[in-house]
């Protein structure tokens, strides 16, 4: 190989060690209140662009539906819970909130990279096990996920859409969420310490 060759190969190595490396500079977290406001904003640019808030859990019933049409047709027409996600012609749709969700994964990515926290490990606290976290993870995440489709929305869809929508029901769904929040936090805090 020349050394012309060569120089990009290296540049790019010294990008990706900076990226994903352990020699690279951690960043602080962003002001809440900054970050906050800069959520709002997006809040308000999705109503003003696409006529409705932010939310996820409607993006993967969207793929569920999808994969149910792909596996039955029939049966995902025949669902009253999935036929709301076909098109017309009885095939899936892609609804924006699916492409907001891939637009989740590549900002976080980005932002984890930019600010050098970019790495493979499990976050835990000392007292911890990996295996453990990853359990209470998984059962935390299943709960969420049963709480989002009992309260017909996650909390990005119910506290930011519907809070800022002025709706009942997603305020006391906000004070529910904080309350639960604050009782089971003392529970779990022995894991972080």
């Amino acid at each position: 190989m020349s050394a012309a060759s060569v120089a990009p190969l290296r540049q790019r190595s010294r990008w990706l060690s900076l990226v994903v490396g352990d020699n690279r500079t951690v960043k602080s977290y962003a002001n809440p209140y900054v970050a906050g406001v800069g959520l709002g904003l997006v809040l308000l640019l999705a109503f003003v662009v696409m006529g409705r808030g932010l939310g996820a859990t409607g993006a993967f019933a969207n793929a569920a539906a999808e994969i149910v049409t792909t596996v039955s047709p029939e049966r995902a027409q025949s669902s009253h819970y999935f036929a709301r996600y076909l098109d017309g012609s009885g095939g899936g749709r892609i609804d924006w909130l699916l492409v907001e969700l891939v637009g989740v994964a590549i900002g976080g990515f980005a932002s984890a990279a930019f600010a050098g926290r970019l790495r493979r490990a499990v976050e835990r606290g000392p007292h911890i096990s990996r295996d453990t976290r990853l359990v209470l993870a998984f059962t935390g995440g299943s709960v969420m996920g049963l709480g989002a489709v009992l309260a017909r929305g996650c909390t990005s869809g119910q506290a930011l859409t519907g809070g800022a929508l002025l709706s009942v029901g997603s305020w006391l769904f906000i004070l529910g969420a904080f309350a639960a929040g604050y009782a089971v936090a003392p529970l779990l805090r022995w894991a972080w310490k």
